[in-house]
């Protein structure tokens, strides 16, 4: 019985060894695949968690970026509330010198035009008031222009400039509120050449032969002294006097250019008499290109007020018919003017606006 149980157990052990022979490397080959089996679920769980996370990080920084892009879009109002006075001038400055570049590149376009078609004929009217407003506004703001590209000079220059628009600035840097103090203040300074003038017309009566055109005069003359004006046939009926002696701009006194100039707010310099057959030059083509664009029934209520602060009103309570009226006036004369009778276009502000109310208010 003890014998068959060995053999028994012998057997056993023989079959089970057989069964676990297997060619090299069959066990390996099964441990490796226990390995992958065990193993697989914990692989696939870290995979999971890495990808999380790399979905939390893009999202957090597509917050901080969004967060930076509102940020740099608000910043301007965030200087604004922070430091109003600066954010004030850094927006007048960056809008002033854009509105001035764009006028100069047109300002150089229209003196090549002119160059090229040797005259005004092709301009309209508000190309031939920009071409006479820029040599000023580019005069008033070059030191500030020059100073500014000096290493650290617009750290001066700019918050004195800002102090001082109306002598360091030009036009284009001007709020709307500067603009029509600062138009009412130069046109008070114009105004008070208009006596001295009218003086000098009055010296100068005497000179004048005796004759029909003598006692027309003299009548102009009585209206401008006891406070009306004269009409402009009344006026164009004295043009010879201002054609030759004593009223032509080659026999004008010294001192009466320079009233004459600065009447008509310009530097009483030298070559005064050059200057002023220039300004009244471009006044004539000014009054020609009104003309011809329709004549002042089609002028605008701004280019009304334009046109007759430039010839010396005072049009700030005025209506726009009223305007339109004395406008006219000035037309009238200027369409029966030449080159040898620029003196008497020039001296139009005397003869409609010396007794204007509206001149009145700012002088006396």
């Amino acid at each position: 019985m003890a014998s068959y149980r060995i053999v028994a157990v012998s057997s056993l052990i023989l079959r089970n060894n057989r069964f676990c022979v297997a060619p090299a490397g069959t066990c390996l080959q099964f441990q490796h695949f226990n390995d992958i089996t065990y193993n697989r679920f914990p692989i696939i769980q870290r995979t999971k968690h890495t990808q999380t996370l790399k979905n939390e990080k893009e999202k957090f920084r597509t917050y901080i970026v969004q967060r930076y892009i509102d940020y740099v879009k608000n910043y301007t109002r965030v200087l604004e509330k922070r430091f109003p006075s600066a954010m004030r001038m850094y927006r007048i400055f960056s809008i002033g010198i854009k509105d001035f570049l764009k006028d100069l590149k047109t300002y150089i376009k229209l003196r090549i035009k002119i160059t090229k078609n040797g005259g005004f004929s092709n301009l309209s009217r508000q190309d031939i008031e920009l071409y006479q407003k820029m040599p000023s506004d580019m005069l008033r703001i070059a030191p500030v222009l020059i100073l500014s590209a000096i290493p650290f000079g617009n750290y001066l220059i700019f918050p004195l400039a800002f102090l001082k628009p109306k002598k360091l600035l030009c036009s284009h840097f001007w709020s709307i509120q500067q603009k029509a103090e600062f138009s009412i203040e130069d046109l008070t300074d114009r105004l008070r050449n208009n006596k001295p003038v009218f003086r000098a017309l009055q010296a100068k009566s005497d000179y004048i032969p005796p004759g029909e055109t003598k006692e027309q005069w003299k009548r102009v003359l009585a209206m401008l002294g006891s406070g009306v004006h004269p009409s402009s046939q009344t006026v164009l009926a004295c043009k010879d006097l201002f054609r030759k002696e004593p009223y032509s701009l080659a026999n004008l006194s010294y001192s009466h250019m320079g009233h004459l100039l600065r009447m008509y707010g310009l530097r009483s310099s030298l070559f005064r008499r050059k200057k002023l057959k220039y300004r009244a030059r471009l006044i004539f083509e000014m009054d020609k290109a009104i003309v011809r664009e329709g004549g002042v029934e089609n002028l605008g209520t701004d280019s009304l007020r334009n046109a007759c602060h430039i010839r010396g009103l005072n049009s700030s309570h005025l209506t726009n018919q009223g305007m339109r009226d004395w406008l006219q006036q000035w037309i009238d004369v200027s369409q029966n003017v030449d080159s040898s009778t620029y003196s008497l276009l020039l001296h139009c502000p005397i003869f409609f606006a010396y007794n204007h109310p509206q001149n009145w208010v700012l002088i006396y």
